[in-house]
């Protein structure tokens, strides 16, 4: 599959597929350059499940909050959560 830029460039989109909790601080920079929805902040336990952050949750349960995949399909490949993460805790794939 070809993809080309409005102005008639080649382009591969890059999408986000994963992001590791052990490595993200949970600073929410790529929540905040996605206007996709792709992201949320989960809450990570100490025994490294991803749980919802709820507001009758207790912070004490948790070792800290961290981004977590919310919905990949709505990714486009940007690259934008890339540019800004400061801990380089996402993986991306070229679209096949």
């Amino acid at each position: 599959m070809s993809f080309r830029t409005r102005g008639g460039r080649d382009w591969q989109p890059d999408y986000l597929v994963s992001i590791n909790p052990d490595l993200c601080i949970g600073c929410g920079r790529c929540f905040k350059v996605c206007g996709r929805d792709v992201m949320t902040l989960k809450g990570l336990t100490e025994d490294g499940d991803i749980v919802s952050l709820d507001d009758d949750d207790d912070d004490d349960e948790l070792e800290k909050k961290v981004m977590a995949m919310n919905d990949a399909d709505a990714c486009i490949g940007c690259g934008a959560c890339a540019r800004v993460c400061p801990t380089n805790c996402q993986t991306h794939q070229k679209a096949a």
